[in-house]
Protein backbone atom coordinates (compact mmCIF):
# COMPACT_ATOMS: atom_id res chain seq x y z
CA UNK A 1 0.00 0.00 0.00
CA UNK A 2 3.05 2.37 0.44
CA UNK A 3 4.25 2.43 -2.76
CA UNK A 4 0.45 2.67 -4.32
CA UNK A 5 0.42 5.71 -2.10
CA UNK A 6 3.27 7.14 -2.89
CA UNK A 7 2.56 6.55 -6.76
CA UNK A 8 -1.00 8.38 -6.27
CA UNK A 9 1.19 11.24 -3.88
CA UNK A 10 3.71 11.86 -6.93
CA UNK A 11 0.52 12.26 -9.28
CA UNK A 12 -0.75 15.09 -6.74
CA UNK A 13 1.80 16.80 -7.28
CA UNK A 14 1.22 16.97 -11.22
CA UNK A 15 -2.30 18.26 -10.88
CA UNK A 16 -1.53 20.61 -9.00
CA UNK A 17 -0.35 22.36 -12.14
CA UNK A 18 -4.09 21.94 -13.24
CA UNK A 19 -5.47 23.79 -10.67
CA UNK A 20 -6.33 20.68 -8.40
CA UNK A 21 -5.88 20.57 -4.74
CA UNK A 22 -4.97 17.95 -2.57
CA UNK A 23 -7.99 17.84 -1.22
CA UNK A 24 -10.02 17.53 -4.50
CA UNK A 25 -7.46 15.26 -5.49
CA UNK A 26 -8.02 13.02 -3.12
CA UNK A 27 -12.03 13.34 -3.32
CA UNK A 28 -11.67 12.78 -7.36
CA UNK A 29 -9.56 9.29 -6.39
CA UNK A 30 -12.10 8.07 -4.41
CA UNK A 31 -14.69 8.35 -7.04
CA UNK A 32 -12.65 6.83 -9.54
CA UNK A 33 -11.57 3.85 -7.32
CA UNK A 34 -15.23 3.74 -6.44
CA UNK A 35 -16.02 2.85 -9.54
CA UNK A 36 -13.10 0.32 -10.56
CA UNK A 37 -13.82 -1.38 -7.25
CA UNK A 38 -17.60 -1.84 -7.84
CA UNK A 39 -16.39 -3.03 -10.92
CA UNK A 40 -14.22 -5.64 -9.77
CA UNK A 41 -16.81 -6.97 -7.89
CA UNK A 42 -19.69 -7.19 -10.03
CA UNK A 43 -21.62 -4.26 -8.72
CA UNK A 44 -24.57 -2.58 -11.35
CA UNK A 45 -23.85 1.03 -12.08
CA UNK A 46 -27.23 2.32 -13.26
CA UNK A 47 -27.82 2.46 -17.19
CA UNK A 48 -29.54 5.76 -17.81
CA UNK A 49 -31.32 6.13 -21.68
CA UNK A 50 -29.48 2.85 -22.30
CA UNK A 51 -26.06 4.67 -21.64
CA UNK A 52 -23.24 3.37 -19.19
CA UNK A 53 -21.40 5.39 -16.27
CA UNK A 54 -19.62 2.51 -14.91
CA UNK A 55 -15.62 2.17 -15.22
CA UNK A 56 -15.45 0.79 -18.00
CA UNK A 57 -17.41 3.64 -19.41
CA UNK A 58 -14.47 5.72 -18.59
CA UNK A 59 -11.77 3.87 -19.76
CA UNK A 60 -13.05 3.81 -23.47
CA UNK A 61 -12.72 7.24 -23.84
CA UNK A 62 -10.25 9.71 -24.04
CA UNK A 63 -9.46 13.75 -24.73
CA UNK A 64 -12.37 15.88 -24.73
CA UNK A 65 -14.75 13.21 -24.65
CA UNK A 66 -13.77 11.50 -21.72
CA UNK A 67 -13.67 14.79 -19.38
CA UNK A 68 -17.37 15.71 -20.90
CA UNK A 69 -18.43 11.60 -20.35
CA UNK A 70 -16.88 11.94 -16.61
CA UNK A 71 -19.00 15.47 -15.50
CA UNK A 72 -21.96 13.66 -16.80
CA UNK A 73 -21.43 10.40 -14.84
CA UNK A 74 -21.00 12.28 -11.57
CA UNK A 75 -24.28 14.22 -12.67
CA UNK A 76 -25.93 10.85 -13.45
CA UNK A 77 -24.50 9.45 -10.15
CA UNK A 78 -25.16 12.12 -8.04
CA UNK A 79 -28.98 12.47 -8.96
CA UNK A 80 -29.92 8.91 -8.45
CA UNK A 81 -31.63 7.28 -5.81
CA UNK A 82 -30.48 5.80 -2.69
CA UNK A 83 -27.33 5.13 -1.78
CA UNK A 84 -25.42 6.09 -4.95
CA UNK A 85 -27.46 9.59 -4.26
CA UNK A 86 -25.52 10.18 -1.30
CA UNK A 87 -22.25 8.80 -2.25
CA UNK A 88 -22.25 11.20 -5.37
CA UNK A 89 -23.89 14.03 -3.36
CA UNK A 90 -22.42 17.59 -4.07
CA UNK A 91 -19.80 15.92 -6.62
CA UNK A 92 -18.29 17.76 -9.15
CA UNK A 93 -15.43 17.21 -11.58
CA UNK A 94 -12.26 18.89 -10.99
CA UNK A 95 -9.98 17.86 -14.20
CA UNK A 96 -9.42 20.72 -16.74
CA UNK A 97 -7.01 18.56 -19.07
CA UNK A 98 -8.30 15.21 -19.98
CA UNK A 99 -4.92 13.94 -20.29
CA UNK A 100 -4.67 13.87 -16.87
CA UNK A 101 -7.72 12.48 -16.11
CA UNK A 102 -7.10 9.69 -18.12
CA UNK A 103 -3.59 8.65 -16.71
CA UNK A 104 -5.39 8.39 -13.92
CA UNK A 105 -7.73 6.11 -15.01
CA UNK A 106 -4.81 4.20 -16.30
CA UNK A 107 -2.73 4.37 -13.01
CA UNK A 108 -5.64 2.99 -11.00
CA UNK A 109 -7.12 0.20 -13.62
CA UNK A 110 -3.40 -1.37 -13.00
CA UNK A 111 -4.51 -2.62 -9.81
CA UNK A 112 -6.93 -5.15 -8.53
CA UNK A 113 -8.11 -3.27 -5.80
CA UNK A 114 -10.06 -5.42 -3.88
CA UNK A 115 -7.56 -8.60 -4.14
CA UNK A 116 -5.67 -5.75 -1.92
CA UNK A 117 -5.40 -7.15 1.94
CA UNK A 118 -6.29 -3.75 3.45
CA UNK A 119 -9.47 -1.35 3.27
CA UNK A 120 -8.33 0.17 -0.09
CA UNK A 121 -9.81 3.86 -0.10
CA UNK A 122 -9.47 4.69 3.55
CA UNK A 123 -5.53 3.09 3.07
CA UNK A 124 -5.43 5.61 0.24
CA UNK A 125 -7.14 8.50 1.44
CA UNK A 126 -4.92 8.26 5.32
CA UNK A 127 -2.08 7.55 3.11
CA UNK A 128 -2.39 10.19 1.28
CA UNK A 129 -3.29 12.67 4.37
CA UNK A 130 -0.35 11.39 6.43
CA UNK A 131 1.41 12.66 3.24
CA UNK A 132 -0.21 16.34 3.26
CA UNK A 133 0.10 16.48 6.75
CA UNK A 134 3.95 16.13 6.69
CA UNK A 135 3.96 18.85 4.53
CA UNK A 136 2.35 21.58 6.96
CA UNK A 137 -1.15 20.38 6.17
CA UNK A 138 -3.48 20.64 9.27
CA UNK A 139 -6.67 18.51 10.04
CA UNK A 140 -5.51 14.82 8.95
CA UNK A 141 -6.16 13.51 12.32
CA UNK A 142 -9.67 14.10 12.32
CA UNK A 143 -10.20 11.05 9.85
CA UNK A 144 -7.84 8.42 11.58
CA UNK A 145 -8.52 5.91 13.83
CA UNK A 146 -5.97 3.50 14.08
CA UNK A 147 -6.59 -0.23 12.74
CA UNK A 148 -5.41 -2.34 15.39
CA UNK A 149 -7.12 -0.21 18.23
CA UNK A 150 -10.56 -0.36 16.40
CA UNK A 151 -9.84 -3.81 16.10
CA UNK A 152 -9.72 -4.32 19.84
CA UNK A 153 -12.47 -2.26 20.15
CA UNK A 154 -14.51 -4.65 18.30
CA UNK A 155 -13.49 -7.71 19.37
CA UNK A 156 -14.50 -7.00 23.44
CA UNK A 157 -17.26 -5.10 22.55
CA UNK A 158 -18.77 -7.70 20.64
CA UNK A 159 -21.22 -5.88 18.23
CA UNK A 160 -23.64 -8.51 17.07
CA UNK A 161 -27.05 -7.62 15.51
CA UNK A 162 -28.26 -11.28 15.52
CA UNK A 163 -29.15 -10.99 19.50
CA UNK A 164 -32.06 -8.91 18.99
CA UNK A 165 -34.60 -7.23 15.63
CA UNK A 166 -34.04 -4.31 16.66
CA UNK A 167 -29.96 -4.18 17.07
CA UNK A 168 -28.29 -0.68 16.13
CA UNK A 169 -24.68 -0.07 16.00
CA UNK A 170 -23.09 4.00 15.63
CA UNK A 171 -20.41 5.93 15.57
CA UNK A 172 -21.62 9.74 15.93
CA UNK A 173 -17.99 10.51 14.81
CA UNK A 174 -17.63 7.97 12.24
CA UNK A 175 -15.20 9.94 9.59
CA UNK A 176 -13.91 7.40 6.95
CA UNK A 177 -16.58 4.29 8.82
CA UNK A 178 -13.42 2.53 10.39
CA UNK A 179 -15.63 1.40 13.65
CA UNK A 180 -17.96 1.08 11.52
CA UNK A 181 -16.93 -1.54 8.87
CA UNK A 182 -14.61 -2.98 11.57
CA UNK A 183 -18.25 -4.31 13.37
CA UNK A 184 -19.35 -4.97 10.30
CA UNK A 185 -16.44 -7.52 9.83
CA UNK A 186 -16.16 -8.97 13.13
CA UNK A 187 -20.11 -10.30 12.29
CA UNK A 188 -18.56 -11.89 8.85
CA UNK A 189 -15.89 -13.44 11.01
CA UNK A 190 -18.55 -14.70 13.48
CA UNK A 191 -20.28 -16.21 10.85
CA UNK A 192 -18.48 -17.15 8.53
CA UNK A 193 -19.96 -15.21 6.19
CA UNK A 194 -22.92 -17.23 6.18
CA UNK A 195 -26.20 -15.04 7.77
CA UNK A 196 -29.65 -16.04 8.33
CA UNK A 197 -31.59 -15.31 5.60
CA UNK A 198 -34.05 -13.90 8.37
CA UNK A 199 -31.30 -11.70 9.49
CA UNK A 200 -29.58 -10.71 6.31
CA UNK A 201 -31.95 -7.90 4.69
CA UNK A 202 -32.22 -6.33 8.24
CA UNK A 203 -28.82 -6.12 8.87
CA UNK A 204 -27.93 -4.94 5.27
CA UNK A 205 -29.92 -2.03 5.49
CA UNK A 206 -31.15 -1.21 9.36
CA UNK A 207 -28.34 -2.36 11.42
CA UNK A 208 -25.08 0.12 10.73
CA UNK A 209 -25.42 3.96 11.23
CA UNK A 210 -23.13 6.71 11.44
CA UNK A 211 -22.26 10.57 11.26
CA UNK A 212 -19.98 13.19 10.33
CA UNK A 213 -19.54 17.18 10.47
CA UNK A 214 -16.84 16.86 7.37
CA UNK A 215 -18.60 15.67 3.52
CA UNK A 216 -15.62 13.72 2.23
CA UNK A 217 -14.90 11.38 5.33
CA UNK A 218 -18.51 10.66 5.42
CA UNK A 219 -18.39 10.00 1.30
CA UNK A 220 -16.04 7.58 2.21
CA UNK A 221 -17.30 5.94 5.12
CA UNK A 222 -20.64 5.41 2.66
CA UNK A 223 -18.29 4.31 -0.10
CA UNK A 224 -16.44 1.60 1.96
CA UNK A 225 -19.84 -0.16 3.69
CA UNK A 226 -21.83 -0.24 0.04
CA UNK A 227 -18.83 -1.78 -1.40
CA UNK A 228 -19.46 -4.57 1.63
CA UNK A 229 -22.67 -5.32 0.53
CA UNK A 230 -24.82 -2.90 2.67
CA UNK A 231 -26.60 0.24 2.86
CA UNK A 232 -25.53 2.54 5.85
CA UNK A 233 -27.39 5.26 7.60
CA UNK A 234 -24.55 8.10 8.01
CA UNK A 235 -26.03 11.17 8.47
CA UNK A 236 -24.00 14.74 7.66
CA UNK A 237 -23.85 17.33 10.66
CA UNK A 238 -22.12 18.02 14.00
CA UNK A 239 -23.99 15.45 16.52
CA UNK A 240 -23.12 17.32 19.24
CA UNK A 241 -25.12 20.77 18.31
CA UNK A 242 -27.63 19.17 16.70
CA UNK A 243 -31.47 18.46 18.19
CA UNK A 244 -31.87 14.23 18.93
CA UNK A 245 -33.22 13.12 16.55
CA UNK A 246 -34.87 10.16 18.56
CA UNK A 247 -32.68 7.38 17.21
CA UNK A 248 -31.68 4.98 19.90
CA UNK A 249 -28.46 2.95 19.52
CA UNK A 250 -28.03 -0.78 21.30
CA UNK A 251 -24.05 -0.61 20.67
CA UNK A 252 -21.74 2.71 20.18
CA UNK A 253 -18.15 3.01 19.07
CA UNK A 254 -16.56 6.55 18.44
CA UNK A 255 -13.53 8.08 18.74
CA UNK A 256 -14.66 12.47 18.74
CA UNK A 257 -12.44 14.35 17.23
CA UNK A 258 -9.70 15.77 19.44
CA UNK A 259 -8.82 19.48 20.18
CA UNK A 260 -11.02 22.53 20.76
CA UNK A 261 -11.68 23.94 17.06
CA UNK A 262 -14.91 24.73 16.26
CA UNK A 263 -15.98 24.91 19.98
CA UNK A 264 -16.49 28.02 20.72
CA UNK A 265 -19.25 27.94 22.93
CA UNK A 266 -21.76 25.37 24.56
CA UNK A 267 -23.96 23.73 22.54
CA UNK A 268 -27.84 24.69 23.19
CA UNK A 269 -29.46 21.02 24.34
CA UNK A 270 -31.59 20.83 26.64
CA UNK A 271 -30.94 17.46 26.96
CA UNK A 272 -27.31 18.34 28.40
CA UNK A 273 -26.82 18.24 31.89
CA UNK A 274 -23.78 20.13 32.15
CA UNK A 275 -23.02 23.05 30.37
CA UNK A 276 -19.14 22.91 28.87
CA UNK A 277 -17.75 24.13 25.31
CA UNK A 278 -15.39 20.60 26.39
CA UNK A 279 -16.46 19.03 22.69
CA UNK A 280 -15.34 15.68 23.61
CA UNK A 281 -17.18 15.94 27.38
CA UNK A 282 -20.33 17.12 25.29
CA UNK A 283 -19.97 13.74 23.00
CA UNK A 284 -19.90 12.03 26.43
CA UNK A 285 -23.47 13.59 27.11
CA UNK A 286 -24.42 12.57 23.99
CA UNK A 287 -23.66 9.33 23.68
CA UNK A 288 -25.52 8.90 27.04
CA UNK A 289 -28.55 10.17 25.51
CA UNK A 290 -28.65 8.18 22.47
CA UNK A 291 -27.55 4.66 24.20
CA UNK A 292 -30.76 2.49 24.24
CA UNK A 293 -31.21 0.95 28.52
CA UNK A 294 -28.95 -1.92 28.15
CA UNK A 295 -27.22 -0.41 25.45
CA UNK A 296 -23.24 -0.25 25.93
CA UNK A 297 -20.26 1.95 24.35
CA UNK A 298 -16.57 2.26 24.12
CA UNK A 299 -15.44 6.04 23.58
CA UNK A 300 -11.91 7.62 22.52
CA UNK A 301 -11.08 10.13 25.22
CA UNK A 302 -7.99 12.27 25.62
CA UNK A 303 -6.40 12.28 28.83
CA UNK A 304 -7.70 15.76 29.24
CA UNK A 305 -11.75 14.95 28.83
CA UNK A 306 -10.54 12.87 32.36
CA UNK A 307 -9.59 15.62 34.79
CA UNK A 308 -9.91 18.77 33.63
CA UNK A 309 -12.87 21.10 34.90
CA UNK A 310 -16.00 20.09 34.05
CA UNK A 311 -14.63 16.20 33.54
CA UNK A 312 -15.99 15.01 36.89
CA UNK A 313 -19.25 16.92 37.00
CA UNK A 314 -20.34 14.88 33.37
CA UNK A 315 -18.29 11.17 34.97
CA UNK A 316 -20.41 11.93 38.23
CA UNK A 317 -23.64 11.53 35.72
CA UNK A 318 -22.49 9.33 33.74
CA UNK A 319 -21.82 7.08 36.67
CA UNK A 320 -25.30 7.44 37.71
CA UNK A 321 -26.91 6.44 34.66
CA UNK A 322 -24.23 3.43 33.74
CA UNK A 323 -21.84 1.15 34.63
CA UNK A 324 -18.52 2.65 33.87
CA UNK A 325 -16.71 -0.64 34.34
CA UNK A 326 -13.10 -0.27 32.47
CA UNK A 327 -10.87 2.37 31.23
CA UNK A 328 -8.22 1.57 29.05
CA UNK A 329 -4.80 4.21 28.88
CA UNK A 330 -3.40 3.96 25.52
CA UNK A 331 0.01 3.59 24.97
CA UNK A 332 2.01 6.83 23.98
CA UNK A 333 2.16 7.66 20.11
CA UNK A 334 -1.28 5.49 19.56
CA UNK A 335 -1.89 8.09 17.22
CA UNK A 336 1.05 8.79 15.29
CA UNK A 337 1.76 10.31 12.79
CA UNK A 338 -1.49 12.63 12.94
CA UNK A 339 -1.77 13.26 16.72
CA UNK A 340 1.82 12.32 18.20
CA UNK A 341 1.38 13.93 21.71
CA UNK A 342 -1.83 12.99 22.46
CA UNK A 343 -2.19 10.83 25.34
CA UNK A 344 -5.76 9.37 25.02
CA UNK A 345 -7.73 6.05 26.54
CA UNK A 346 -11.15 4.22 26.02
CA UNK A 347 -13.86 4.27 28.40
CA UNK A 348 -16.10 1.64 28.38
CA UNK A 349 -19.79 1.82 29.97
CA UNK A 350 -23.36 0.20 29.81
CA UNK A 351 -26.84 2.05 29.76
CA UNK A 352 -29.05 1.46 32.92
CA UNK A 353 -26.84 0.68 35.88
CA UNK A 354 -25.15 2.64 38.30
CA UNK A 355 -21.59 2.21 38.38
CA UNK A 356 -19.75 0.38 42.03
CA UNK A 357 -16.09 -0.26 40.39
CA UNK A 358 -14.08 0.79 37.67
CA UNK A 359 -11.05 -1.17 35.82
CA UNK A 360 -8.07 0.62 34.78
CA UNK A 361 -5.82 -1.48 32.20
CA UNK A 362 -2.47 1.01 31.86
CA UNK A 363 -1.06 0.03 28.37
CA UNK A 364 0.63 2.94 28.81
CA UNK A 365 3.82 3.00 31.70
CA UNK A 366 6.84 1.65 30.66
CA UNK A 367 5.81 0.57 27.34
CA UNK A 368 8.01 2.58 24.47
CA UNK A 369 6.22 4.98 22.50
CA UNK A 370 4.84 3.74 19.28
CA UNK A 371 6.33 5.06 16.29
CA UNK A 372 5.19 5.32 12.59
CA UNK A 373 8.53 2.90 11.69
CA UNK A 374 10.38 1.70 14.63
CA UNK A 375 7.94 0.81 17.05
CA UNK A 376 4.12 0.64 15.38
CA UNK A 377 1.00 -0.50 16.64
CA UNK A 378 -0.23 -3.27 16.94
CA UNK A 379 -2.37 -6.15 17.99
CA UNK A 380 0.40 -7.32 20.26
CA UNK A 381 0.00 -3.94 22.63
CA UNK A 382 -3.73 -5.10 23.41
CA UNK A 383 -3.25 -8.22 23.90
CA UNK A 384 -2.95 -8.44 27.56
CA UNK A 385 -5.97 -5.78 27.92
CA UNK A 386 -8.20 -8.77 26.00
CA UNK A 387 -7.41 -11.05 28.24
CA UNK A 388 -8.19 -9.20 31.44
CA UNK A 389 -11.41 -7.85 29.45
CA UNK A 390 -12.74 -10.78 29.54
CA UNK A 391 -15.57 -12.37 26.89
CA UNK A 392 -18.66 -10.59 28.38
CA UNK A 393 -18.96 -7.36 26.33
CA UNK A 394 -20.49 -5.49 29.14
CA UNK A 395 -17.51 -6.03 31.46
CA UNK A 396 -19.21 -9.09 33.73
CA UNK A 397 -16.20 -11.26 33.65
CA UNK A 398 -14.51 -12.22 36.31
CA UNK A 399 -11.72 -10.21 36.67
CA UNK A 400 -8.13 -9.86 38.67
CA UNK A 401 -6.94 -7.21 40.37
CA UNK A 402 -3.20 -7.54 39.67
CA UNK A 403 -2.10 -4.85 42.31
CA UNK A 404 0.21 -2.26 42.27
CA UNK A 405 2.87 -4.36 39.97
CA UNK A 406 0.30 -5.34 37.47
CA UNK A 407 -1.23 -3.44 34.71
CA UNK A 408 -5.02 -4.32 35.82
CA UNK A 409 -6.74 -2.69 38.92
CA UNK A 410 -10.13 -2.16 40.47
CA UNK A 411 -11.60 1.18 42.05
CA UNK A 412 -14.12 1.41 43.99
CA UNK A 413 -16.43 3.81 43.31
CA UNK A 414 -15.69 5.39 46.76
CA UNK A 415 -12.25 5.73 45.55
CA UNK A 416 -13.72 7.76 42.55
CA UNK A 417 -15.53 10.04 44.28
CA UNK A 418 -12.70 10.87 46.44
CA UNK A 419 -11.30 11.95 43.41
CA UNK A 420 -13.93 13.85 42.34
CA UNK A 421 -15.03 11.55 39.59
CA UNK A 422 -11.37 12.43 37.75
CA UNK A 423 -10.45 9.23 36.63
CA UNK A 424 -6.86 9.90 35.51
CA UNK A 425 -5.65 7.46 38.05
CA UNK A 426 -2.30 6.00 37.68
CA UNK A 427 -0.12 3.62 39.99
CA UNK A 428 2.68 2.21 38.05
CA UNK A 429 5.65 4.33 38.01
CA UNK A 430 6.55 5.37 34.35
CA UNK A 431 10.71 4.70 34.27
CA UNK A 432 10.52 4.70 30.58
CA UNK A 433 9.61 8.65 30.60
CA UNK A 434 12.75 9.17 32.63
CA UNK A 435 15.43 6.74 30.44
CA UNK A 436 13.90 7.67 27.03
CA UNK A 437 12.74 11.46 26.81
CA UNK A 438 10.08 11.78 24.12
CA UNK A 439 10.38 14.28 21.43
CA UNK A 440 10.58 17.74 21.14
CA UNK A 441 7.19 17.72 19.06
CA UNK A 442 5.65 14.94 21.39
CA UNK A 443 6.20 17.14 23.88
CA UNK A 444 4.94 20.42 22.59
CA UNK A 445 1.96 18.83 21.58
CA UNK A 446 1.17 17.55 24.55
CA UNK A 447 1.67 20.81 26.39
CA UNK A 448 -0.82 22.44 23.65
CA UNK A 449 -3.36 19.51 24.97
CA UNK A 450 -2.56 20.94 28.32
CA UNK A 451 -3.63 23.97 27.36
CA UNK A 452 -6.37 23.38 25.28
CA UNK A 453 -7.93 21.98 28.77
CA UNK A 454 -7.00 25.42 30.33
CA UNK A 455 -8.76 27.37 27.49
CA UNK A 456 -12.07 25.35 27.97
CA UNK A 457 -12.35 26.19 31.37
CA UNK A 458 -11.48 29.80 30.90
CA UNK A 459 -13.99 29.73 28.40
CA UNK A 460 -16.59 28.07 30.63
CA UNK A 461 -15.60 30.56 33.81
CA UNK A 462 -15.59 33.58 31.36
CA UNK A 463 -19.57 32.32 30.34
CA UNK A 464 -20.72 32.07 33.92
CA UNK A 465 -19.18 35.85 34.49
CA UNK A 466 -21.11 36.92 31.73
CA UNK A 467 -24.13 35.05 32.72
CA UNK A 468 -24.11 36.46 36.17
CA UNK A 469 -23.65 39.67 35.41
CA UNK A 470 -20.13 40.52 36.73
CA UNK A 471 -18.48 41.39 33.56
CA UNK A 472 -19.50 45.11 32.05
CA UNK A 473 -19.77 45.30 28.28
CA UNK A 474 -16.36 46.66 28.28
CA UNK A 475 -14.61 44.89 30.27
CA UNK A 476 -16.03 41.56 28.17
CA UNK A 477 -14.84 43.76 24.88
Amino acid sequence: MTDIVNKLWGFCHTLRHDGIDYGDYIEQLTYLLFLKMADEKGIDIPVVEDKSYDWNSLKALSGVALTDHYGELLRVLRESKGILGDIFAQSMPRFNNPVNLKRLITMIDEEEWTELDVDVKAAAFEGLLEKAASEGKKGAGQYFTPRPLIQSIVRVMKPDPRVSPHFKICDPACGTGGFVIAAYQWLMEETGGALDRKDYARIRTKTYYGQDLVPRPRRLALMNLFLQGLEPKIYLGDAIYEADRGEKYDCILTNPPFGTRGANQAPDREDFTIETSNKQLNFVQHVLKVLKPGGRAAMVLPDNCLFEGKAGEVFEILMQDCNVHTVLRLPRGTFTPYSQGVKANVVFFQKGLPTKETWIFDARSNVPGVTKKERPLTPQHFTEFEQCYGDDPDGNSPRTDLGMEGRFRKFSLEDIKDRDYKLDITWIKDESLEEDLPEPDFLASEAITELEAVVDDLKDILQALEETGTLSDSAVG
